[in-house]
């Protein structure tokens, strides 16, 4: 979890000179794109709709761990409705125990009968950590929701030592004693588990290191991730936050060829002030448009740090893995610790960057959105027994359809949408080729003002048929709350005309959509 000091954001750059402006409220702009499946890249990694979950706020207790003897129903202390709707999503990826948290948290705690677990103070994010949330719990509900644990270790206050000792416990078939242990808390077989994030944030939080510390001190532990059972474990560095490139160059150029990849983090802050990030659902156009602006970074992010990767990694080993992005705003009043609501901004905001996480599919090849429930842009948002899907949920469930897929390069063009003296992209898109030979298409409409009417077509394959689901609403601060029905939800897409090789859509304003073109 990326601190409030870690860094700064960039002022946002000066609007094209050829911009046109967003005029005309209720009106339309004109658009064309061309999906060149005659081109197929790199297959899209499902990992990169992963998630993360970390002690903090209510983003495990209450939001995932009620207990066994909690009156909402539960598997072994654990919503059912969460882990409903997280298998029903098929998260392919969970980040755990942090974040910052993860830097100052002790395996062997979270272990154990839970009313012998020792209570720690939870020096990041307030309160007291009871551990009734530990190891075996979080692997329970790995299984249960049916997605690949992603465990960050303690580097900045753990060991070596330590570390090796919770890979072998977790993942041991042996006699050893660390082995016996984990039989004896209840765990007969090993657990699979491949990920390992080694320490979080070392340029900050983890412990305040030079890049030329770390890289030394990731080496060591590095060294210390042995093979316990028939699974390699993957290595993780600790990578950069946005600007950082100081940070990755170091990184792979003294420590690339003992990782298997390196992770960055960018959030999405309105503002760009991390004292006074503005509010998650009282906003304007403005604001709107500043979201949009800064979340856009990302793909300069991506395409700078892997340019410094490829110097010291031309054949794209090492994966560039972004276990922490999304928005991130001021804190509700009143509320747990960075619980924010989750509106179709945030929708549109994660349209993008799955887009570019697509569009960058021979480097990026895992990635966590922050967090999973009740923390910056959530999932899910649960309240008592009460549970809402986010409308950044329903843009993951659009995208599934892209996983294993071939990335296939689109040619866009359209106008930019312009407010003041800045401007972004009216649209913004992937495309992706599956094993059937369905090409799917998504794209995000970031004017919240005018619909496209885009003229599309695909080089290299002949469309016959093509279907899609949008997300929008008439608000941009539209959202799904508690005991209210849902304002955004995604709905059929039948703006849609076919002409021979030519095909018509009306992409509504201020949405995202995914079409499937046969």
């Amino acid at each position: 979890m990326l601190t409030a000091l870690a860094s700064a954001q960039a002022p946002a750059p000066p609007a094209a000179a050829s911009a046109a402006p967003a005029t005309g409220r209720g009106s339309s702009f004109d658009a064309t794109l061309t999906i060149r499946a005659d081109h197929p890249g790199s297959k899209i990694d499902p990992r990169i709709y992963g998630n993360f979950a970390e002690h903090l706020g209510r983003g495990i207790y209450e939001g995932i761990w009620v207990g066994e003897g909690s009156a909402i129903p539960n598997t072994r202390g654990m919503r059912n409705d969460v882990i409903a709707a997280l298998r029903k999503l098929q998260l392919p990826l969970l980040r755990w125990p942090g974040g910052c948290f993860a830097d100052e948290y002790h395996w062997r705690d979270g272990i154990g009968p839970r009313n012998k677990r020792p209570h720690r103070a939870n020096t990041w994010w307030g309160g007291v950590e009871t551990n009734a949330f530990g190891l075996h719990e979080f692997m329970d509900l790995a299984e249960l929701i049916g997605t690949e644990p992603y465990i960050s270790v303690n580097v900045g206050s753990g060991s070596p030592r330590e570390m090796a000792e919770w890979l072998e416990y977790m993942t041991s078939d042996s006699d050893s004693e660390l082995a016996q242990l984990r039989r004896k808390n209840g765990r007969q077989k090993p657990w699979k588990v491949k990920l390992i994030g080694v320490g979080n944030e070392n340029w900050g939080c983890g412990g305040n290191m030079r890049p030329e510390f770390y890289a030394d001190t990731y080496k060591q532990f590095a060294t210390f991730i042995k093979k316990y059972s028939d699974t390699t474990f993957e290595r993780i560095a600790s990578g950069p936050s946005d600007e950082q490139y100081a940070w990755t160059n170091v990184l792979m150029a003294q420590a690339g060829k003992q990782m298997d990849g390196l992770s960055l983090h960018y959030y999405t802050l309105p503002t760009g002030k991390w004292d006074a990030k503005g509010s998650a659902t009282r906003f304007g156009e403005s604001e709107w448009h500043a979201t949009l602006l800064r979340t856009l970074r990302m793909g300069t992010f991506l395409s700078k740090h892997s340019a410094i990767m490829d110097k010291y990694d031309p054949a794209k080993r090492v994966s560039l893995v972004v276990d922490e992005w999304g928005t991130w705003y001021d804190t509700e009043p009143g509320a747990s610790p960075l619980y924010q609501q989750n509106t179709l901004r945030d929708a549109v905001v994660a349209g993008i960057n799955l887009n570019l996480f697509q569009q960058h599919a021979d480097r990026v090849r895992a990635a966590a959105s922050a967090q999973a429930i009740n923390v910056l842009q959530a999932l899910i948002l649960t309240k008592g027994s009460q549970m809402v899907l986010t409308p950044t949920y329903h843009v993951y469930d659009l995208y599934r359809v892209h996983r294993d897929a071939l990335a296939l390069p689109v040619e866009l063009s359209a106008p930019r949408y312009l407010l003041g003296q800045a401007s972004v992209p009216t649209l913004h898109a992937s495309a992706s080729r599956d094993a059937a030979g369905v090409v799917h298409l998504s794209i995000v409409n970031l004017d919240p003002n005018r619909s496209a009417q885009l003229k599309l077509k695909v080089a290299g394959a002949p469309s016959r048929k093509v279907s899609g689901r949008t997300l929008t609403a008439p608000t941009m601060t539209a959202l799904n709350d508690f005991g209210a029905a849902p304002g955004v939800t995604p709905a059929p897409f039948e703006a849609i005309q076919i002409e021979g090789e030519r095909i018509t859509v009306t992409l509504p304003a201020k949405s995202v959509t995914v079409l499937a073109i046969q």
